[in-house]
């Protein structure tokens, strides 16, 4: 492969739903606790003044996140939201051994087609959903609709990186003792990201210019901040 072959200039679309078992399966017992608790202890610190409401996670996979949130902050009540079905169905073991279920309560549906109307959630929250959307604008403008004024957002993905031999650097380096199919779905989803400049473009002209989105670690950026006011 040439230099110029290797450059990642452009996004690699993969596909939108991890609905495979073997998927599934490979993510749900992944040990992602590190980033996910990071996740949360970010949400907590940054909008330490939510303490009661409902907060909606977008892209939940084996709801693992929303299970911390629920820990973290008893006042509060999560839908977690997924489109693939085998997914789902980790995320329900997880609940129920959890033992959060009034609380936390599992969505099939897919951005943008939510059944929810508008301005209902008290925050928004999503982590690696981002990069198996066709549009990335859906993601953006169904925060804007369903969340009520003012409301947290807190969104983490990965970045692409400039090349694919940094892609797959990054793989051996975060996910080396993982699965073969967890190694090649990381892979592709490397390929899939979007940079932080893309991100910040996104959020202009989707109405969230007022969001920061940072570079947070040696793969994920993070987009901090709140939906407008009015």
């Amino acid at each position: 492969m040439t230099a110029t072959a290797d450059r990642l200039d452009h996004r690699i679309p993969e596909r939108e739903l991890m609905d495979e078992a073997d998927q599934a399966c490979a993510y749900a017992v992944a040990d992602f606790s590190e980033v996910n608790q990071g996740f949360v202890d970010r949400f907590c610190a940054t909008f330490s003044d939510l303490r009661a409401g409902r907060v909606v996670d977008l892209g939940c996979g084996p709801a693992d996140i929303p299970l911390r949130l629920a820990r973290a902050l008893p006042g509060i009540e999560i839908i977690a939201v997924d489109g693939a079905r085998a997914m789902l169905h980790h995320a329900r073991v997880a609940l129920i051994a959890s033992g959060l279920g009034r609380r936390v309560h599992l969505t099939a549906a897919r951005v943008p087609a939510m059944p929810f109307g508008a301005r209902g959630f008290a925050a928004c929250v999503s982590n690696s959903l981002l990069h198996h959307l066709p549009d990335p604008l859906s993601l953006w403008r169904e925060i804007r609709r369903i969340a009520r004024p003012g409301a947290p957002v807190l969104v983490m993905d990965l970045f692409r990186p400039a090349t694919r031999a940094a892609a797959r650097e990054i793989v051996e380096r975060s996910a080396g003792q993982e699965s073969p199919v967890l190694r090649r779905d990381f892979y592709n989803s490397l390929l899939a990201a979007f940079t932080v400049d893309e991100v910040r473009a996104q959020l202009e002209e989707s109405g969230l210019g007022r969001c920061a989105c940072e570079v947070v670690s040696d793969r994920h950026w993070l987009v901090a901040g709140h939906t407008p006011a009015r």
